[in-house]
């Protein structure tokens, strides 16, 4: 059985120290750690039931993946599977590689993918902002209006993703008893908002291969990024489409706030900044 997809994994399972303290076990099945099952609750990536392992690991290095006991189906089949076939599953949004990826790994580059997707977002903010209002002065006090431009515009989209988790959020915490029997983790809803974000690391090569359909490129890449939101509220609260998509549509609906009171505060200081005016975001 290939194991390129097992590199992800959380520590604890499989652990073929069980072995020898399972002597009488004629079968020769690895034990598997009770810690694991009560720091690491896994995830049947099929049905969404908690499990207590992904794989037992057999004597000589076999690996036998659990079978779940809900729904009949492998609790994680992409624990074999090469990251990029698990990459392309979860750009084509499946649920099942949402949850791999959210509940069967361990995954800690939640603020750097954060900052980056900020920085390019910044970035193309900046571009659009220089493109209409070109000057050719070297002046190097030009230089460093631009450079705070830049520090601008990554505080601003800093707020405007702040204001949409926060809607969102908002949302969630209303319709609390409806999401969930149990109190919805944030924590883990954040994680995974996060790291749904990571469309947005596409805007660079956007501005970098200049096109006449720049423009269409840009909103199809912040209807990706929504829609990769919207799956990553629905599985990791397990809740309908529809709650998902009212949750998306408060934090729309609160990031819109935040443009309309930049355009506002922008429009009394009498800047000369257009951006949110030709863009969604």
């Amino acid at each position: 059985m290939g194991t390129g997809g097992r590199s992800g994994l959380r520590p604890g399972k499989g652990n073929t120290e069980g072995v020898a303290a399972g002597k009488g076990n004629t079968d020769g099945v690895a034990a598997t750690p009770t810690a694991a099952s009560a720091s690491c609750q896994y995830r049947c990536i099929e049905c969404n039931q908690e499990a207590k392992e992904l794989y037992r690991d057999y004597n000589h290095g076999v690996l036998k993946i659990t079978i779940c006991k809900s729904c009949q189906k492998p609790v994680d089949k992409y624990i074999e599977y090469d990251p990029v076939i698990i990459l392309i599953n979860a750009i084509l949004c499946k649920a099942q590689a949402y949850r791999h990826i959210l509940f069967n790994t361990k995954i800690n580059m939640h603020g750097k993918l954060c900052i980056f997707c900020l920085l390019c977002e910044a970035y193309l903010r900046w571009w659009q902002l220089q493109d209409s209002n070109q000057n050719t002065d070297p002046n190097d006090f030009i230089r460093y209006a631009k450079e705070w431009d830049f520090y601008r515009m990554f505080a601003v989209a800093s707020l405007e993703q702040t204001a949409f988790f926060i809607g969102i959020f908002t949302f969630l915490w209303v319709e609390r008893p409806m999401t969930a029997k149990k109190k919805p983790n944030f924590i883990l809803l954040l994680k995974a908002l996060l790291l749904s974000s990571y469309g947005k690391l596409l805007l660079i090569p956007a501005v970098i291969w200049e096109h006449d359909y720049t423009p269409l490129c840009l909103r199809l890449i912040k209807v990706f990024v929504l829609t990769s939101n919207f799956q990553a509220i629905r599985v990791t609260l397990n809740i309908n489409r529809k709650l998902s998509f009212l949750a998306i549509l408060s934090g729309l609906l609160m990031e819109s706030t935040m443009v309309y009171f930049f355009q506002r505060m922008e429009w009394d200081v009498g800047s000369d900044c257009a951006i949110y005016k030709s863009q969604d975001f």
